[in-house]
This record gives C-alpha cells, structure tokens and sequence, in this order.
C-alpha cells in the first residue's frame, strides 16, 4: 500500500522536514509513505477564509486520484485511538492501493474536500499549524505500522 500526504504549503521549516523525514524512512517498502505539496494561497487582509480554502481546494482536487481511498484531516472528524488507527491501517493494506491524506492549509479544507474524503480524521481537539501535522500524521503512521507487526516502539 502506498499512502500520500497531500499537504498545502512548500517551505516547512527544516525541523519539520527532518522530522516527517525521520518517520518516512522508518517505515518499510510496503507501506510507502510520499509527501506531494502544493503552496498555499496568497494572503491578504481582505480575503475570505472561503476564498483561500476555494483556491486551496483547486490544487488539492488536482493531486486526488479518482480510486484513491482519502483521509481529510479536520476537527470535526473522528479522534481515533493508536490500535483503532492501526486496524484501520490494516483494512487499507488489504482494501487499498492508494490510500492519501489530506491536510489543508492554516484556514483547513473546503466542504467540497471534505464531501470528497472517505473518512475524516481529527488528531485531536487541539489546533495545530498545518505543517506540524506532517510529522504527526507520519509518527502516528509509524506507530500504526509498529503496532501491527509486534515492534516495541508503539508502546
């Protein structure tokens, strides 16, 4: 199974590439993970959160592969635990060839890349910047993987 990060914003700070960097490499051949970036949308003080998430939404829909199960992160979807995650990343390697994950940008997804997704997936109730989810999602995955094969590290 492959599993893509679709992720608004081209110039993380290095310590967050490092860190995505860290998990990436950690997981094994069979659970590929790639990350695919687009920027964000201009900001200035009169746009609209409608507007920049319309434009974000426009690069996003371009990377979603039309078989791919899709995973949108954003508060309103459902907290899962590690081993709920895990049974989940089981069902995707026997269902899915290409599972991708999407996070938007600092104003979130759209409702139409939400309506799109297959499931929502909320990390927590806490908000946190937009890159930082990249190596939280990869740590979790790693975890998820780590879990189901037995490895010490989920614990």
């Amino acid at each position: 199974m492959k599993v893509e990060l679709l992720a608004a914003g081209t110039r993380p700070p290095d310590w967050i590439s490092e860190g995505f960097l860290e998990f990436q490499k950690r997981l094994p051949r069979e659970s590929e993970l790639i990350l695919r970036q687009w920027p964000t949308a201009k900001r200035r003080k009169q746009d609209s959160v409608a507007r920049l998430q319309k434009e974000e939404e426009d690069n996003l829909l371009k990377h979603v592969q039309p078989s791919a199960f899709v995973v949108a992160l954003d508060l309103r979807g459902k907290m899962w635990s590690t081993e709920t995650l895990a049974l989940k990343m089981k069902d995707w390697y026997q269902r899915q060839k290409l599972v991708q994950i999407v996070i938007g940008g600092p104003d979130g997804l759209s409702s139409n890349c939400l309506d799109r997704a297959d499931l929502i997936w909320s990390l927590s109730e806490l908000t946190f910047p937009h890159y930082l989810v990249r190596v939280l999602v990869a740590e979790q995955l790693y975890r998820g993987w780590s879990y189901l094969n037995n490895h010490p590290y989920h614990k």
